[in-house]
C-alpha cells in the first residue's frame, strides 16, 4: 500500500521547503506503487537511474499522475534586491488552458550535480493568458535552484511541471484576513493580497536580511504589514502574532513559513483569533536543519 505523503523537500538557505503531493486517487494506487517500487528496484541494483530516470521517484509518481510537462524560456530579469531576483518567462503554453489563481505554484527541475534531478515549487507572478507569460520571484543563496537563477542568462530554458495546485477563498466574503509569512511565501501572500480587492489585512512577514524588508508587499490602505526578525525555532513570528490577538471569528487566515513556525502559528490564530479550521489555510514552505540538495 502506497500512504500519501505529506510533502517532499525543496532548498531554501540551509532549510528544506515542503510541497504537497497531489492526491492520488484509488484507482491510480497500484500504478504509483509500481512506479516507486521499480525506481527502488534500480537503486538497489545499481542501475543508472539518473540516466534512465533523471527525474527519481518524484518524476515517476508524477508522470504517472499524468502531470504536464512545459518548457520555460527566460525573457527577462530583475535584481529585486542583492537577495532576490525576479524572472520572466514565456511560460510555453502552460497557461493557454489554465486560469491562474490566487497563490498559484509550478515545479521547476533542476540539475543536482549529476545525480537525480530535484523539483521545487515557485508561485506564478503577473499571469498573462494573452501572452502566455509569467513571473517567478528566488530568494538567493547557496543552492542548485537560487544557483540557477543567478547565473541564467536570457533565453534559457527549464522545464515545469504543473500538478496540485488549488485555492479557493471563502464562499462569504470575509471580515478581514490574518496573513503570516516570510520571504520565501511572499510572492504567495503578494497574489493573496492582490485578489482580496482591498479588504482589510493584517500581515506579518519574517525577514532574515535587512533588505528584505524593502521587498515589494502589494498592501493597500487597509493593509498593515509588520515585519519580524527571523530567529531559529520562529518564537519571534509567532509571538508577534499572539501579542496582537483579538476576537477574528469572521476573519480568514493564511500561513506559510517555516514547518513548526507553521503549525505553531495556526494554534495562535485557533485558539487566541478564534479562528475555527475551516477558516485558515496553512502551508509549511521550509523545513529548518536539513540540509539543501
Amino acid at each position: 500500500m502506497v500512504r500519501r505523503r505529506e510533502g517532499w523537500l525543496r532548498d531554501r538557505r540551509d532549510w528544506v521547503v515542503t510541497e504537497r503531493l497531489p492526491k492520488i486517487r484509488p484507482n491510480e494506487v497500484a500504478a504509483v506503487q509500481n512506479a516507486v517500487l521499480s525506481y527502488a528496484y534500480l537503486t538497489n541494483a545499481g542501475e543508472n537511474v539518473v540516466t534512465r530516470q533523471a527525474r527519481g521517484w518524484q518524476g515517476a509518481v508524477m508522470k504517472v499522475l499524468g502531470a504536464p510537462d512545459f518548457e520555460l524560456t527566460v525573457t527577462g530579469r530583475q535584481e529585486v534586491t542583492p537577495h532576490y531576483v525576479r524572472l520572466n518567462f514565456d511560460a510555453g503554453g502552460l497557461l493557454v488552458d489554465r486560469t491562474p489563481h490566487p497563490t498559484m505554484w509550478i515545479r521547476l527541475w533542476f540539475e543536482n550535480g549529476g545525480k537525480v534531478m530535484q523539483q521545487r515549487a515557485y508561485t506564478i507572478l503577473n499571469p498573462d493568458r494573452e501572452n502566455d507569460s509569467f513571473d517567478l520571484e528566488f530568494a538567493i543563496h547557496d543552492g542548485p535552484a537560487p544557483n540557477w537563477a543567478r547565473e541564467v542568462e536570457i533565453g534559457g530554458k527549464i522545464t515545469a511541471t504543473i500538478m496540485g495546485s488549488k485555492f479557493a477563498f471563502p464562499e462569504a466574503d470575509p471580515e478581514g484576513y490574518l496573513i503570516v509569512g516570510d520571504s520565501a511565501s511572499l510572492p504567495a501572500i503578494n497574489t493573496l493580497l492582490g485578489a482580496i480587492n482591498g479588504a482589510p489585512a493584517k500581515v506579518w512577514l519574517e525577514w532574515q536580511h535587512e533588505d528584505d524588508r524593502t521587498l515589494p508587499v502589494a498592501a493597500t490602505a487597509n493593509t498593515e504589514v509588520t515585519w519580524v526578525p527571523w530567529e531559529k525555532g520562529g518564537n519571534v513570528l509567532v509571538a508577534a502574532v499572539e501579542g496582537a490577538a483579538f476576537d477574528a471569528s469572521g476573519y480568514f487566515g493564511w500561513v506559510g513559513s517555516e514547518m513548526k513556525t507553521t503549525r505553531a502559528t495556526v494554534g495562535v490564530l485557533k485558539t487566541k483569533y478564534k479562528l475555527d479550521k475551516k477558516s485558515i489555510k496553512s502551508q509549511a514552505y521550509w523545513m529548518h536543519g536539513r540540509n539543501p540538495f
